[in-house]
């Protein structure tokens, strides 16, 4: 891999496993010096030993207000400045609405929806003031296409897309870009609550695809021309009828 973004500071966060982890990877193997932002301090921890100097370990727990105002200036602490944020924290919660537990819902779209939005609240003011910066977000094909199986989940990307878009026009001005990445299933913890019926049958169809698919296209954003937005980019595996 070359050094697309040599001399790039990143923050990830929800970064010590999945799809913020192997993001992390690329960036790193790109050149980047990432922050890895999570609450998991123990798996941060070694994730960050393996990865080696270039990964900066910062243990934050999004949806704790105290904790989220100690992000932005613990980065500009560790790395100095913050070229790249990574909005990619965030879970998972499908079924039917009859029999749903609201307070996972709660939990759920504290997360993916609040917990989110401040993140990058904290991160834009620096990157206004340098007139520089790439916001990318985990979002999901659950924000563009409604998915039966899991109405709250679809619920809160269809929120994450509708904050990306506006947003996007907002600061765009100031030399920032923001965009989505939305990636159909893929292998990571988020879909250990599927029936095993469902992920066995996704499995053997070729239906999920791997983290490591979701960090290219990551990376495929981040080094366009600066003249050139990616604001959604679409991934899905090949046997997918979305």
């Amino acid at each position: 891999m070359g050094q697309e973004l040599a001399g790039k500071v990143a923050a990830i966060t929800g970064a010590a496993s999945g799809i913020g982890l192997e993001c992390a990877r690329t960036m790193i193997e790109s050149g980047a010096r990432v922050v890895l932002v999570d609450r998991a301090e123990e798996a941060l921890n070694k994730v960050c030993s393996e990865l080696g100097e270039n990964a900066i370990p910062l243990r934050i727990d999004l949806t704790d207000h105290a904790s989220m105002a100690c992000m932005m200036p613990q980065v500009l602490e560790k790395a100095g400045r913050l070229d790249i944020f990574h909005a990619n924290a965030g879970t998972y919660v499908g079924g039917e609405v009859l029999g749903g537990d609201p307070e996972a819902w709660d939990r759920m779209l504290n997360l993916n929806v609040n917990a989110l939005f401040r993140s990058i609240h904290a991160v834009l003011p620096h990157m206004v003031e340098r007139k520089s910066g790439d916001i990318i977000v985990t979002s999901s094909i659950a924000g563009l296409v409604p998915v039966v199986w899991e109405p709250i989940y679809t619920a809160s990307k269809h929120a994450v897309q509708a904050f990306v878009h506006t947003v996007r026009r907002q600061v765009a001005k100031y030399g920032l870009r923001v965009g989505a990445v939305a990636p159909g299933p893929v292998v990571t913890a988020l879909i250990s609550d599927w029936p095993k019926e469902k992920l066995d049958a996704e499995m053997a169809a070729g239906g999920l695809i791997q983290p490591t698919e979701v960090a290219q296209a990551v990376l495929f954003m981040l080094t366009r021309p600066r003249n050139v937005t990616i604001r959604d980019l679409v991934i899905l595996p090949q046997s997918n009828d979305l």
